[in-house]
């Protein structure tokens, strides 16, 4: 079968193009795929953080891609539909994670030949930070899909909130595993400079708002000295208010602050170093974070928000809070070191990555294709 995929790919950075570099070489072992990428994926203005492109450092999969279309130019959005129609793909996959990209996507979609079957993979549907565009411009996009897949239930109830017909299949992430493997935890907090000896709690990936880091500071400070908290990403917008906030905590001597984007060489020693992953998000659909967390087999706190309780809870990999209040978040960091689980979690961990592999997934994918 012949499969093209248009999304982000090399040398564009960030968890979804890690995905679809992985979701390419998974499928290529047995069809014949083909990658589409952007010429321009955000404008610059558009784009909140430092860059969108890898550097030097990142082990990111150079994955081999046609860059064909520019979110800001229409005219982009018809040769881009040209190109992959003269293809002749059986499947098209496109990613979508913000309505920014309604237009251009769903224009493709609706611009291919009618036997190109067409399955979105919809990381979400209802944005984390809304905007007046979010409903028009996902309608139109979801208008042009075949089908579905998404990561979590939470995110399947809100496609049928806008398209009540929609055809779709909830496949949970995939685990990365192109991080390398776990190092020794006395290595890594020696290479981060962070102290030994102590209960580290990790917070991990590009900061914005509905993350929830702020939560976070303060149910730190509720914690004795024996716990540490590492801190590390890139922020999406300013830091100053989290800045002020580590400032007059007083437990800053204990918040080891790395605000910057994390090349991939560097992912492996902090999730070695960690002894629980915290996701303390106000609203959440799923978290690649936790596809991270999972392979270095590290648990996870996540607050009860969108798709994250059935990532958590139902595999037995961590502790899950009602809500996001510090004072909850403390609650249930204080409840995973004093309950005697985390071998057990951990255990859980282990089983539960053999059912979130890249095969499987591909495999599901394309099974659903088989239906449509």
């Amino acid at each position: 079968m012949k499969i093209a995929i248009l999304s982000c790919f090399y040398p564009y950075r960030g968890g979804i193009a890690q995905f679809n570099a992985n979701l390419t070489l998974e499928l290529g072992n047995s069809h014949t795929v083909q990658a589409f990428n952007f010429k321009r994926q955000y404008p610059g203005i558009l784009f909140p953080g430092k860059t969108q492109f890898v550097t030097e450092e990142d082990k990111a999969i150079p994955i081999e891609s046609t860059p064909v279309l520019d979110t800001i130019n229409p005219l982009s959005y018809i040769s881009s539909a040209k190109l992959i129609r003269q293809w002749e793909p059986d499947l098209l996959i496109m990613r979508y994670w913000m309505s920014f990209f309604g237009p251009s996507l769903g224009y493709v979609a609706r611009h291919l030949n009618p036997r190109t079957k067409v399955i979105s993979i919809l990381d979400n549907v209802v944005p984390h930070e809304k905007r007046f565009i979010d409903k028009p411009f996902t309608k139109y996009f979801l208008g042009g899909s075949d089908g579905f897949v998404v990561l979590s239930e939470s995110v399947g109830k809100d496609l049928l909130q806008i398209k009540k017909d929609a055809h779709y299949i909830t496949i949970p992430h995939p685990v990365y595993d192109h991080f390398g493997e776990k190092t020794a935890r006395a290595e890594a907090e020696s290479k981060l400079g962070i102290d030994p000896g102590k209960k580290n709690l990790l917070f991990f990936g590009l900061i914005r708002d509905y993350k929830g880091l702020d939560i976070l500071i303060d149910a730190f400070a509720m914690l004795d000295d024996s716990y540490q908290l590492v801190i590390a990403g890139e922020p999406y917008g300013s830091f100053e208010k989290y800045s002020r906030q580590i400032e007059t905590s007083p437990a800053k001597a204990r918040i080891k602050l790395f605000n910057r984007y994390i090349d991939d060489t560097e992912v492996a020693l902090f999730f070695s170093s960690a002894d629980l992953t915290v996701l303390p998000y106000r609203t959440a659909t799923q978290s690649g974070i936790s596809a991270i967390s999972y392979h270095f087999g590290v648990p996870l706190l996540t607050t009860d928000v969108g798709g994250l309780k059935e990532a958590v809870e139902e595999p037995g990999t961590g502790i899950v809070v009602d809500y996001p209040d510090s004072s909850v978040v403390a609650d249930g960091i204080l409840r995973f070191f004093t309950e005697g689980r985390q071998e057990e979690y951990i255990a859980n961990i282990e089983k539960h990555k053999q059912q979130l592999s890249w095969n499987s997934f591909a495999n599901k994918l394309i099974d659903f294709y088989n239906t449509l």
